[in-house]
This record gives C-alpha cells, sequence and structure tokens, in this order.
C-alpha cells in the first residue's frame, strides 16, 4: 500500500478500526491460500467460529478455563528499579510469564482446543519453534483428553529439549523436521501437510497471528484477553493508560493479543520488536516488517523475508520463537497504515537486556521478550519520567538456560 493510500485510510477510518473482512483480509494482506482440500475444512472453521465466538455458553467455558486452569487475571509490574536506572520513563510488565505452562500460548490453544471439542476432532496437531506453544497444546491435549502431535524442526528440537521432554510427559507425540532451515517455518510446512492428508478427523491449532483466514482473527481474539485486561488494569495502577505499548514481534500473537485492544486507543503508542539477529547489515535476521517485502507463505499474503525471485531466505534469531521469515498480515497492515511502528533488536542486545532483567528485576524473561525490553529500556531512557511504557512479559526463561549458557561459554 502507498503511504498516500495509508494515509487516506488512517483519515477516514480514525475513529474505529473493524478489520478483517468477510474473507479475512486486513487491507491487502491476509486471505486463505491454500489446497482444494483445506478449503472445506476453514469455511466449516469460519462458520464455527463466527457461530461460537458470541455463544455465552462457550465463553463461559473459555474464561472458566481462562481463570481456574491458567490463573488469570495476569498481573501488570511496576519495574521500579530498571525505570529509576534508565532515569526516564516508567516501565511496567505484563505478566503473561506467571500463566501456567509459562506464556501467552496458552490463552489461544485453549479457546482452539474448545473449538476441536466441539467439532469433534479427537487429534490436535501444532508447530512450535521456542516450544512454549508446543507446551501449551500438549497440556491442553491432556486437559480434554485428546491425541496430540507436535511439529518442531530438529534444530529448535535441540535449542528447546527441556520444552522437548515436557510435551513428551504430557503425553503427546514431537516430530523433528529436518528440511529446509529445521526451524519453525518448516515445521509448519509439515503441519500443513499433516493437515492436508488427515483433515476429516485432525484439528490444527495455529499458534500465531498467521495462516489462512480465519487463523489470524481468530488468534489475536483468543490473545485479546491480554490487552483487555491491561485497559482496565493500568488506570488503577498509574491513573491512566500507557503512553506506549511494546511487545516483541515472531509470528505476532502476543503483540496482537495486547496491541488490539488497543487501536482505538489513538493517544496509545503501538511499537513491535523484531529480531535483528546478528545485524540487519549482516542478513542473519529474522526482522520480516524491517525488511520485507509483501508475498504469500503459510495461506495467507503477508510481509515475508524473499529474494528477488520470491524464494524464502533463511533466517537468524537467538531466540527459536523470532526466528520466522513472516509475520501475522494484520500487523502488515497496522505498519502500512501507520498505527503502529516495527523496529528490530540484534541477538547481543536481546541478551544484555535478559541478563539486566534478572538481576534488577529478579525476573526471568524468555529471550523473545528480552528483545521488547532491550527496546524499552533504551526509548525509557529517552522520554520524560511523566511517561509510561508498557511491556508484554510474554513468556519465562526458564526454556532458555541453554542457549544463554552457550552464548556465555558456561556449562549448563
Amino acid at each position: 500500500m502507498s503511504h498516500q493510500t495509508a494515509a487516506s485510510y488512517v483519515a477516514e477510518h480514525a475513529e474505529h478500526y473493524n478489520f478483517p473482512d468477510l474473507h479475512g483480509h486486513f487491507g491487502p494482506y491476509g486471505g486463505a491460500f491454500v489446497s482444494e482440500t483445506l478449503t472445506h475444512a476453514l469455511e466449516e472453521l469460519i462458520g464455527l467460529y463466527e457461530k461460537y465466538s458470541t455463544d455465552p455458553e462457550f465463553l463461559a467455558e473459555f474464561h472458566y478455563e481462562l481463570k481456574h486452569f491458567v490463573g488469570r487475571p495476569s498481573p501488570i509490574y511496576h519495574a521500579k528499579r530498571w525505570s529509576e536506572e534508565m532515569g526516564g520513563a516508567q516501565i511496567y510488565f505484563k505478566r503473561e510469564d506467571l500463566n501456567h505452562t509459562g506464556a501467552h500460548k496458552i490463552n489461544n490453544v485453549i479457546g482452539q482446543a474448545l473449538l476441536a471439542k466441539r467439532m469433534g476432532k479427537p487429534r490436535v496437531i501444532a508447530e512450535t519453534g521456542a516450544g512454549q506453544h508446543g507446551v501449551a497444546t500438549a497440556t491442553i491435549c491432556a486437559r480434554f483428553g485428546l491425541e496430540c502431535v507436535v511439529y518442531m524442526g530438529s534444530e529448535d528440537v535441540k535449542r528447546q529439549a527441556q520444552n522437548v521432554y515436557r510435551m513428551r510427559l504430557l503425553g503427546a507425540t514431537v516430530v523433528p523436521v529436518e528440511s529446509g532451515s529445521k526451524t519453525l517455518k518448516d515445521a509448519l510446512n509439515e503441519a500443513m501437510r499433516d493437515w492436508v492428508t488427515n483433515v476429516e478427523n485432525t484439528f490444527y491449532i495455529i499458534g500465531t497471528v498467521a495462516g489462512p483466514h480465519p487463523y489470524p482473527m481468530m488468534v489475536r481474539d483468543f490473545q485479546s484477553v491480554i490487552g483487555n485486561e491491561c485497559i482496565e488494569q493500568m488506570p488503577l495502577m498509574t491513573g491512566r493508560q500507557p503512553d506506549y505499548v511494546m511487545a516483541c514481534i515472531g509470528g505476532g500473537s502476543n503483540a496482537m493479543g495486547i496491541f488490539h485492544p488497543y487501536i482505538d486507543h489513538h493517544d496509545v503508542q503501538l511499537i513491535g520488536v523484531e529480531a535483528a539477529g546478528e545485524g540487519i547489515a549482516t542478513g542473519k535476521h529474522s526482522a520480516t516488517l524491517t525488511e520485507g517485502t509483501p508475498g504469500v507463505l503459510h495461506g495467507n499474503r503477508t510481509y515475508l523475508l524473499q529474494d528477488e525471485d520470491g524464494q524464502i531466505i533463511e533466517t537468524h534469531s537467538v531466540s527459536a520463537g523470532l526466528d520466522y521469515p513472516g509475520v501475522g498480515p494484520e500487523h502488515a497492515w497496522l505498519k502500512d497504515i501507520g498505527r503502529a511502528q516495527y523496529v528490530a533488536v540484534t541477538d547481543e542486545e536481546a541478551i544484555a537486556a535478559f541478563h539486566h532483567c534478572c538481576q534488577i528485576e529478579g525476573i526471568i524473561p524468555a529471550l523473545e521478550t528480552s528483545h521488547a525490553l532491550a527496546y524499552a529500556a533504551t526509548f525509557a531512557a529517552t522520554l520524560p519520567k511523566d511517561k509510561t511504557i508498557l511491556v508484554n512479559l510474554s513468556g519465562r526463561g526458564d526454556k532458555d538456560m541453554h542457549t544463554v549458557a552457550e552464548r556465555m561459554g558456561m556449562k549448563f
């Protein structure tokens, strides 16, 4: 979309944001680019979601599980010592790391698993990078008595050995994927192939706001519990809404979960933080919105890291959960219309923030989250003390101990 067209959109729709359209489009992004085999399954899911997304019984069960199984609402925490050290804006954390299973992923998985039950699908498949979505899926399948198969790139299996064991402990079958870069992109490819083959008895729980319609909308809606809680909690803590809301961006589910309820709060600036890896200039990064171009991957049109021939470029991030060459189509749209800003943070900066958060606030964050924390700390120092930054602390760092230890030259 041209800058002029995006600017015209903002002028015309400044009061209310209402996306996607009936066909799953966020402006020129989104949609459903899938094989004929999956078209019926997606149409069935769209109809089912339309029915249950406003069904009182379904919503009551969803919120019951969030409260009694996940432990919601998650609190907001004032990172007072860190704020004082930065000497600028006050930094607050939305503590999704305190959820059952240790991240935001469980919110969406519960919603989709409840749909799987209502569709009579006894088998659930999922893809995972950092392992948190896989763990959340395995957890809820154990909770509801569903068969669970999780696809995971073999490189990520090595990086996230603890989460692999957790999934197997919970009764899931973990399938290492050896193709391509052996990371999240390739796990998603294999999961899509499985779904095509077993569509009659299988429900595919996608973990991020990507994939064919209705997944970007559906995952966003289930994750919006994060931002909806913040809108109630922040005035109780600070007397008003934050000036800035920040979150890390891989596929983008934790960011969209906190961003979406704030889109119509025009005084709140939204900032997504991508993985710059070893540096944008090196080409070894996962900064899709910073460096990507529009294309089609995994059933939707969005920004991608691709070459001039449309071939996907290998990505890199110290964080398995951000190591993906695409991004949710709604993030692509928010970038184009200027409602959200997207920046990138290197591996080195994220690891420094990881250690800083541990030592200053006594909280061990996930490496994904550490990207957002790194940018928040630097940005806070440039702002007056009466400004507030709310960071979605999307997960805890237990899973990243091996990675951090190896980077520091230590034995775990």
